[in-house]
């Protein structure tokens, strides 16, 4: 069947799904992935759609709430040693794979401390070729020592470690089922989450049901999860997403397409008033910083300038483009590189509009070199309007800037290679602390081995970020972090544009969907309101 008719029939089956279910719709949760998934192993989960759909099905050892502080999960509790380098892991009893018939009779079994270190260690096996490597590469060794003990042993000290942990990569899995299964382990999944696969038709629908054997229950003590199953579609026109939504055919919408983010939100960014009784709108803080970088080993008199680094930085108004462009989602990039919502943020803005001032810096560069100030600028198709706002503004304080528009591919690898002057970027936090953003300024870190695509180099940078690895109380470490930050900035090697914001529209009858910095999908104690019939 081609890609239309398998987009038809999933149509259909909503339509006839729709009309001969209504009476358990509400347990089900449906939504879409325009983006796709492309495995179910969660040591292949590195974009969000694959996290999202692995978190339904998959536990680690600790999880984060949505306040992002580092809580139990099948490690019941943990102590780390005063030089924190070792990791103690008290594990649960009572956490259970799926059922599959290769456990034996029972279908299933108890995790026990021996399934991390298989979990674990199978990141690092170069025939996996996991992406989630690198998660370990500060690991000396993993042991178990009983089966509810769990040591894991580290070659220096990393504060950030159990935040690491966190992510989906470091999930548990069965390794009968991982062998038995080999490379189909991915779309034949069999975890511990409140979640079971139960059928993928790739491309087209994924179908979870839920884990009657999961562990974790609400505060009254009731077995979670709610819902019975997770319905997933894969329809990559966000125009036709965005109708099924409003027809009340998904759960969820939880993307803002240029298309229709002026229907959906205001200017203030609010939903308009005919939306107000049909659907909710939830924002939060998400880790994600919006910028534009220079490469400072750029032979560019131009890029080379602090006074032009500066200028733009001052040159141009944050939130008139919010307003515009934005329609008001997200918070300005006026306090450094680390986002709104993680310890170490700026309290205090710290990149004022100052157009007057911009005009006399770029005046003095032309006065001193003789030359004008002239920028190229790389950015893929996603964000054209953006640079184009930019580049409008910056011409204002005389700053003339060419927009080279290029696919994300290229695009992504000409900044690691050092080709771009001025590039369009932007930083997702891969685990919830300060140093996943601030090591983008370490020396040591330079592309395109490491994340440091603009090259800047500070020996009294280096020297902070290194101390920050000894600093456990996490108070101290935040005002550690905020004085990298400023030392950082100071030297403008990069333009912060906005933090970003997780933006959730859901159907009236949803409820107990959290949001969450990180913008995980936690469907464990969400319910759905029974509609009348």
């Amino acid at each position: 069947m081609n890609r239309l008719g398998a987009l038809l029939l999933l149509f259909f089956f909503i339509a006839c799904s729709n009309n001969s279910d209504k009476d358990r719709s509400h347990l089900v949760f449906r939504y879409n992935e325009d983006g796709n998934i492309t495995s179910l192993d969660p040591a292949f989960s590195r974009n969000l759609e694959n996290i999202w759909a692995t978190t339904h099905l998959f536990n680690g050892l600790v999880q984060l709430n949505n306040d992002l502080e580092v809580i139990p999960d099948i490690a019941k509790e943990w102590t780390v040693s005063s030089d924190g380098l070792v990791y103690e892991f008290q594990i649960r009893e009572d956490v259970y794979f799926h059922n599959h018939s290769a456990f034996g009779e029972q279908k299933t079994r108890r995790v026990i401390a021996p399934d991390f270190v298989y979990s674990l260690d199978r990141l690092k096996d170069p025939q996996l070729a996991s992406p989630g490597g690198w998660v370990l590469q500060n690991v000396e060794r993993i042991e178990a020592k009983t089966d509810e003990q769990l040591t894991i042993i580290l070659k220096k000290a990393f504060p950030a470690f159990l935040g690491l942990l966190s992510m989906r990569y470091c999930s548990v899995v069965p390794h009968e089922i991982v062998r038995l299964e080999g490379g189909d382990f991915r779309k034949k999944p069999i975890g511990t989450g409140p979640f079971a696969f139960k059928n993928w038709e790739e491309d087209v629908k994924l179908v979870l049901r839920k884990n009657p054997l999961y562990f974790e229950k609400d505060t009254e003590g009731l077995a979670l999860p709610y819902l019975e199953a997770v319905a997933i579609t894969f329809i990559p026109d966000k125009q036709s997403e965005f109708m099924l939504f409003l027809q009340g055919k998904l759960d969820l919408l939880n993307s803002l397409d240029n298309s229709y983010k002026d229907e959906l939100l205001t200017l203030e960014g609010k939903l308009p008033d005919k939306y107000k009784g049909k659907i909710n709108l939830k924002k939060g803080p998400y880790l994600n910083t919006e910028y534009l970088g220079f490469y400072l080993d750029s032979p560019s008199p131009v890029i080379q300038s602090p006074l032009i680094r500066e200028a733009i930085n001052i040159g141009f108004d944050r939130q008139k483009m919010m307003v515009y462009l934005r329609n008001n989602i997200g918070f300005k990039g006026d306090r450094g590189f680390v986002p709104k919502g993680l310890a170490g943020h700026l309290n205090n803005q710290f990149l004022e509009y100052q157009p007057e001032r911009a005009v006399a810096l770029v005046k003095s560069f032309e006065e001193q070199t003789g030359l004008k100030a002239k920028i190229s600028l790389a950015t893929d198709p996603n964000y054209v309007d953006l640079c184009e706002y930019i580049q409008r503004e910056l011409q204002k304080i005389g700053i003339s800037i060419k927009i080279d528009v290029m696919p994300p591919s290229t695009l992504k690898q000409a900044r690691s290679q050092g080709k771009l002057e001025m590039f369009r970027s932007n930083w997702i936090a891969d685990y919830p602390d300060a140093e996943n953003y601030l090591s983008l300024f370490y020396s040591k870190n330079f592309s395109p081995s490491g994340p440091n695509y603009t090259h800047f180099k500070s020996a009294a940078f280096d020297s902070y970020y290194e101390d920050s690895f000894f600093i456990n109380d996490v108070d101290e470490r935040a005002k550690h972090y905020q004085t990298m930050d400023s030392l950082a900035m100071s030297e403008h090697p990069l333009i912060p544009l906005f933090y970003d914001q997780v933006v959730r529209f859901t159907q009236k009858e949803v409820e107990g969907l959290g949001l969450n910095p990180v913008n995980i999908l936690k469907l464990k104690k969400v319910r759905k309101i029974k509609k009348p019939l």
